[in-house]
């Protein structure tokens, strides 16, 4: 016999993140109305690991607390004994809409030698923060980097904003400019584990944003930024491209993937929930080009702080889901934190996060979407391997993974306003359970 911990999260009760009564695995019961199957032997894709996202807004908002608060959320979200254990981020390269305004690393115009590149901006409150959460994660946070736009003085429209293109002349000067970045972070002690070519390639924005047809990051990854790394010793660096919705990732990554000179510089394909689910875009990229890893890179639920609304951890939970039983190796949250407006935002494009602050009380406000996160982060460690999972109810969505450790753990979703008994079935054992309306439940054998 062989126990099993429960930890579990559910609507109109107080389970948070909660333990639970163990279960005992038996031989085969006879009858159960719904199973979940999960078979260690068959194994599939590394999970890198989950996480969220430093931004501007978030160091802005984090600073408006007390020095003991903010040490809560921070612990919270990356110590790895008591918080989520968070060890897959992101951050902006140069500002995006969730920063206290429009810059860059290099405001001197036509600088393309890069003379005047500086990141002291960040030194006031973007580095802090990230600096913070290492130290609190034990230093094992893999970071990733994203720029929103290139300099105005490098775009073709002149402006940040509003979509725009990198111009031809200034291409050589912006592949530089990533290494620049790797390179000035990496002396402030926070290494870049990877970078993404553009956040959102097809997005004309009021905010930041830069346009890349699938042909033109094609050729800019080859004939400039691949190059540039490789001539700066940074080939460690993971580089994604896309970074953008799911309906059209696998059309814009076949056009770079389908030419070698470039595919040699690419690690995988980043993306977003935007617009849609179309998980099957995820399966169908990794048939395709199953030696390319794909990685979800953001995610929030928009148009305001949906404060205390129950959907937004069903929402993440059902994406996480989705996401890793197609072949996603880790899975990246938006804004960490925003105040109770859902910012700040320099366009007013506010959204939710899953902890929330109130900056006239200084009160935490945790969301559902930070408990259902932690049910994977927590116990699904960086390093494992998803394992072979079914349910037979159209109600129980459910994903597995075997731990470096041997451990065994089992996510359970139910999003209906019913409860569901079923037979957990692992090793050719079995412990009868039930999962309860809108919950959530971690299951983990050692």
């Amino acid at each position: 016999m062989k126990n099993v911990q429960v930890v579990q999260t559910a609507k109109d009760t107080s389970d948070r993140l909660t333990q639970k009564a163990e279960l005992t695995l038996l031989p085969e019961p006879g009858q159960a109305p719904h199973f979940v199957n999960v078979d260690a032997s068959r194994r599939f894709q590394t999970i890198e690991g989950f996480g969220g996202a430093f931004t501007e807004a978030a160091a802005v908002t984090l600073d408006k607390l007390p020095a003991a608060r903010q040490a809560e959320v921070l612990r919270a979200y990356f110590d790895p004994a008591a918080g989520h254990g968070y060890t897959l981020c992101r951050t902006h390269m140069t500002s995006c809409d969730f920063s206290a305004g429009n810059y860059t690393y290099d405001e001197v115009p036509d600088d393309e030698d890069l003379v005047h590149f500086s990141v002291e901006r960040d030194h006031n409150t973007l580095l802090p923060l990230i600096k913070s959460a290492f130290q609190i994660a034990g230093g094992s946070i893999k970071l990733m980097a994203t720029p929103w736009s290139p300099p105005s003085w490098m775009k073709t429209n002149g402006r940040m904003i509003q979509g725009g293109k990198v111009k031809p002349e200034s291409r050589s000067a912006w592949a530089n400019y990533y290494c620049r970045y790797v390179e000035e972070y990496g002396r402030e002690g926070i290494p870049i584990w990877g970078l993404s070519v553009q956040n959102e390639v097809e997005a004309t924005q009021t905010w930041e944003s830069c346009l890349y047809s699938a042909e033109e990051e094609r050729d800019f990854v080859r004939d400039y930024l691949g190059p540039a790394l490789q001539r700066e010793g940074l080939t460690n660096i993971r580089l994604l491209v896309f970074d953008h919705n799911r309906d059209h990732m696998l059309e814009h990554a076949k056009v770079i993937f389908a030419d070698p000179q470039a595919a040699q510089y690419v690690w995988g394909t980043a993306f977003h929930w935007y617009v849609g689910d179309w998980f099957e875009n995820v399966q169908k990229l990794h048939d395709a080009y199953p030696e390319k890893q794909l990685l979800f890179t953001e995610g929030c639920q928009e148009g305001g702080p949906h404060l205390g609304e129950w959907g937004l951890g069903e929402r993440y939970a059902r994406s996480m889901i989705n996401d890793l039983n197609r072949w996603t190796v880790g899975w990246i949250d938006w804004n960490i934190i925003l105040d109770e407006t859902g910012g700040p935002n320099h366009v007013g494009n506010y959204c939710s996060a899953p902890i929330m602050i109130d900056t006239r009380s200084a009160e935490i406000l945790y969301q559902s979407s930070y408990y259902y996160i932690g049910h994977f982060s927590r116990y699904i460690r960086p390093g494992p391997r998803r394992i072979a999972c079914a349910s037979d109810s159209e109600v129980l969505e459910t994903t597995a993974f075997l731990n470096a450790d041997g451990q065994i753990a089992v996510v359970v979703l139910n999003r209906s306003s019913q409860s569901v008994p079923f037979a957990l079935c692992i090793e050719g054992q079995s412990a009868f359970t039930e999962s309860l309306p809108n919950s959530i439940a971690t299951f983990l054998l050692s």
